[in-house]
């Protein structure tokens, strides 16, 4: 079973897919996969499961974020598991996301079980070994195409946060942030530091 699943990903990954296809090949797949798989130019990538700390910066920051944009009625703030096929063809599951109420309004209204198709307004990956090259390289190439404002590059290994907001429909220069406040345009009064990001203990 694991010598036919991996062919399968090879053949896929080979091969230009666009968003329907990609569907109908993730309904194919076996139960008893854990892992995670996007439409990146066309073509299928696997994420395995991370490991720690990954799972525990992701809930921290989707914590933080949520409590911050459901005080102020802001918009929606999306885990992990939210895929969203964006207007370019790539089909994309960021660790942490956030959709403001406009941009929501926007969209079409998500449909159970299918993934979303707005252009969220900041996405956050947090690096690991497998996905550290793709997340700074392609896939800030297509949230920013996509015309995403403000992209996170959280680094467990440096501990530090890389910020990266739109403007003129490109990325500024990255700014890394290693403690203190995290700064955002999209959300401007988000008192998050890079301290509570990493405070891994319990």
């Amino acid at each position: 079973m694991i010598r036919a699943m991996s062919a399968s990903s090879a053949i896929a990954r080979a091969t230009h897919l666009d968003q329907a296809a990609f569907r109908r090949w993730l309904t194919r797949r076996p139960a008893l996969d854990l892992n995670h798989y996007e439409l990146l130019d066309g073509r299928i990538v696997t994420t395995p499961p991370a490991g720690w700390p990954h799972g525990r910066i992701d809930a921290m920051l989707a914590h933080l974020l949520e409590a911050h944009v459901a005080q102020h009625r802001l918009g929606i703030v999306l885990g992990s598991s939210a895929g969203y096929d964006l207007p370019s063809g790539d089909t994309v599951e960021p660790d942490v996301s956030f959709i403001s109420r406009a941009q929501f309004a926007a969209g079409p209204p998500p449909t159970r079980g299918r993934f979303v198709r707005i252009v969220p307004t900041l996405v956050v990956e947090v690096l690991s070994p497998s996905t550290s090259r793709r997340d700074r390289t392609p896939k800030r190439a297509i949230y920013e195409r996509n015309g995403i404002a403000e992209y996170w590059l959280v680094d467990p290994t440096r501990e530090n946060v890389t910020v990266l907001a739109l403007q003129g429909g490109r990325y500024n220069r990255a700014r890394s942030v290693a403690a203190g406040r995290i700064p955002s345009r999209v959300l401007p009064d988000l008192h998050v530091t890079v301290e509570q990001i990493f405070d891994l203990g319990v």
